[in-house]
């Protein structure tokens, strides 16, 4: 009986994917739950399994093909045997060639006449390698003697100067390969393309920068990592702080948190908080939910478990839905200062980027410090620019005075 192979459900308002490509090939045995081909929505890669055991037995939609919520992608055979009938081993000729052997004998006349001669001639026809068939001989009874062996040295042309091979060619250059190639865009980089476009051209985008110096950061870090570790079973990182932050200027200024539909201003009285996380597939957004109830392990244990499940390719349309806020971290690239994109309906998003020790001035006088330049995009529809720039100022202070966020200040 065959088992239908279908499109599962995909997640909230997501009724189309993409083919990505086959895990098994038509006549392949499969078991239950063996995942059978992957599919590319909007947001995620996800993987169908199988159903049930058999044999993949049709494939009703090839790669690349897109398919709706509940289609058909191919058939599981559970009767078929996955036993391919074994192949026949070529046989292997024995190919047998026999060489012609020439099995003719010098004439007896030549033979006769050479055995007749004297130990001189015949000295000279071997180490000359002469043929005695060749040479008229001139001594009695045919005989050949070592003057007509001389004079057939002599008359002997010259062998040819060897020839010097003329210089070879030069090498042509290395194919250096094909100098474009075309792959087509998956599912995902299509809908960020279309995405951060959309941002741009709706968005009436801005962005503000300003720098915090990460000296008390990381030395509270420093102080407490083993025994944070120790207790919690996670590393404190940096993205907890900036997490804590973030939520915490979001709550005096509320229009950061709040997106536009349609004539309406939509102001968000919950704090879910985009983490962007660079993949192979592309830039992905799992939300930490309902950040503000967190503490800093808790932040740190779901930033952790999104980013394995991010290099698995196992983040679900659930883990990527939604969002308030974003922060997009180009320092683990190198980045030194950007400009993020906002991801709509956002009205803004916070970029980290590299730590770099500068020297500035602290009090009266100059000092190196660990420093990081913050950059703020914002919509301008929604937040002026006085806002923005307050906004980034209250999290640069939460950032440099990280006490501030373990009493709410």
């Amino acid at each position: 009986m065959a088992t239908e192979i279908k499109v599962p459900t995909l997640g909230e308002s997501v009724t189309e994917a993409t083919v990505a490509r086959w895990l098994k090939k038509i006549g392949e045995k499969v078991a239950v739950d063996d995942p059978l081909v992957e599919l590319e929505t909007d947001k995620v890669t996800l993987e169908v399994n199988a159903a049930a055991a058999g044999v993949l037995s049709e494939i009703a939609a090839d790669e690349g093909a897109n398919v709706e919520v509940g289609g058909l992608l191919g058939y599981i055979d559970g009767a078929a045997s996955a036993a391919a009938p074994a192949r026949k081993p070529a046989a292997a000729a024995a190919a047998t060639s026999t060489l012609p052997v020439s099995t003719a004998a010098p004439t007896t006349a030549v033979a006769a006449d050479l055995d007749k001669s004297g130990p001189a001639a015949k000295k000279l026809v071997a180490e000359n390698a002469l043929d005695p068939s060749v040479i008229t001989p001139t001594g009695k009874d045919g005989r050949l003697t070592k003057g007509d062996v001389l004079a057939a040295i002599d008359a002997k042309p010259a062998a040819p100067a060897p020839v010097s091979p003329p210089p070879a060619p030069p090498a042509a250059p290395r194919d250096a390969g094909p100098r474009e190639q075309r792959v087509r865009m998956t599912r995902l980089r299509k809908r960020i393309a279309e995405r951060l476009k959309d941002a741009q051209n709706t968005a009436a985008m801005l962005t503000t920068f300003n720098e915090v110096d990460m000296t008390a950061i990381m030395a509270l870090r420093e102080t407490y990592k083993d025994v944070f570790e120790k207790r919690h079973g996670v590393r404190l990182g940096f993205m907890s702080f900036f997490v804590k932050a973030c939520v915490a200027a979001l709550k005096e200024l509320p229009m950061v948190n709040a997106s536009i539909e349609g004539d309406e201003l939509v102001y968000h009285n919950y704090y879910d908080i985009g983490v962007a996380v660079g993949t192979e597939s592309g830039l992905v957004v799992p939300v930490v939910r309902d950040a503000d109830k967190l503490g800093f392990a808790e932040i740190e244990k779901t930033i952790g478990a999104y980013g394995k499940k991010a290099r698995d390719g196992k983040l679900t349309i659930e883990d990527l839905t939604g969002g308030t806020f974003t922060i997009s971290n180009g320092g683990v690239y190198g980045s030194l200062m950007s400009t993020p994109i906002l991801n709509p309906p956002q009205s803004a998003i916070l970029g980290m980027h590299k730590t770099m020790k500068r020297p500035v001035v602290v009090g009266d006088k100059v000092e190196i410090r660990p420093m990081m330049y913050l950059a703020l995009s914002y919509d301008h529809r929604i937040i002026d620019g006085r806002e923005a720039v307050t906004y980034l100022v209250r999290v640069k202070d939460g950032l440099e005075d990280p006490q501030r966020l373990l009493i709410d200040l």
